[in-house]
């Protein structure tokens, strides 16, 4: 999709393999549930808040956990997918990984990365201008693990920004691109949290 999320793919390939061999299909709640990201009171193409960009303010705090994304249920996984990608986008803005590493668990290779990566080419600095905000278009699949865990990937899109790795880096432009999230989550505090996660 971008070189944002292809960051993470090299780190994250083989442990998401591993994490994700350990969920089946064999669950009676396992399957393609209604998949449509959650209702908002933004157009189909936009998140409710403004699409960040080099004109737009920063976000002043991170997006809270919505009610629906509470929870151990398929649904609650579901919602808490797009409120991760929310905690991407805000950070995509900001430069600030923080929270959505805190919905991350701490031995997600691929959240590390990407935090990395937004602490050196974000908005805030200039590194990305433009419509460089992920849209979640729907999670194509979700199903319960063997070990406690939730599995799928959802569809995100992108519209058409430009990426500076550096201040005296040359600009270069991206196209609008849709993309995967390959995903893993794990319970904690009766919540799911990222436990892996690739975007390609």
């Amino acid at each position: 999709m971008t070189f944002r999320n292809n960051l993470t793919a090299s780190i994250a390939a083989c442990l998401l393999t591993t994490a994700l061999a350990a969920c089946s299909n064999s669950s009676p709640e396992a399957g393609r549930p209604e998949t449509g990201p959650p209702p908002s009171t933004g157009s189909p193409d936009r998140p409710s808040s403004a699409t960040p960009s080099a004109s737009a303010t920063a976000p002043s705090k991170p997006p809270s956990r919505p009610t629906p994304a509470s929870g151990a249920s398929l649904a609650a996984g579901e919602a808490f997918i797009a409120y991760y990608v929310s905690l991407l986008n805000y950070s995509y803005a900001t430069g600030d990984p923080k929270p959505f590493m805190a919905e991350s668990d701490q031995g997600c290779l691929g959240c590390k990365a990407l935090a990395g990566y937004v602490q050196k080419v974000n908005a805030q600095n200039g590194g990305l201008t433009g419509d460089y905000v992920d849209k979640l278009q729907a999670v194509k699949e979700i199903y319960r693990g063997e070990a406690g865990k939730l599995g799928g990937s959802a569809t995100l899109k992108s519209g058409d920004f430009v990426e500076r790795a550096s201040p005296s880096a040359s600009p270069v432009p991206k196209k609008s691109a849709t993309g995967t999230m390959e995903f893993t989550l794990s319970p904690s505090g009766g919540n799911w949290v990222m436990f892996e996660m690739q975007i390609t």
